[in-house]
């Protein structure tokens, strides 16, 4: 049974960074695409950056120069490292696996605030 658990969500100040983590158990992190989603309250659902198969990175306009997405294989586990963070940034934060999305994890909170 594949499980993703999101984790080092919390309150930042802005201009803060929090680092973010997406571990996998029972199956290899490294065989699939990679999604963090983030989703505000009454707000839709959207993508914050993706790492591929080739590690191959994508982000969302709004986050590109500020997080980076990386991927540690010997922790089955993929990270991300937001700086600069801004209170827009507050949101759920969701680790996905598959370009289809088929797996996805409970969430992290992410709160910005002063």
């Amino acid at each position: 049974q594949v499980q993703l658990v999101e984790s080092g969500g919390g309150l930042a100040q802005p201009g803060g960074s929090l680092r973010l983590s997406c571990v996998a158990s029972g199956t290899i992190i490294s065989l699939y695409t990679i999604t963090w989603y983030r989703q505000a309250p009454g707000k839709e659902r959207h993508l914050v950056a993706r790492i591929i198969y080739d590690d191959a990175t994508i982000y969302a306009d709004s986050v590109r120069g500020r997080f980076t997405i990386s991927r540690d294989n010997a922790k089955n586990t993929v990270y991300l490292q937001m700086n600069s963070l801004e209170p827009e940034d507050t949101a759920v934060y969701y680790c996905t696996a598959g370009s289809d999305n088929r797996y996805s994890g409970q969430g992290t909170q992410v709160t910005v605030s002063s």
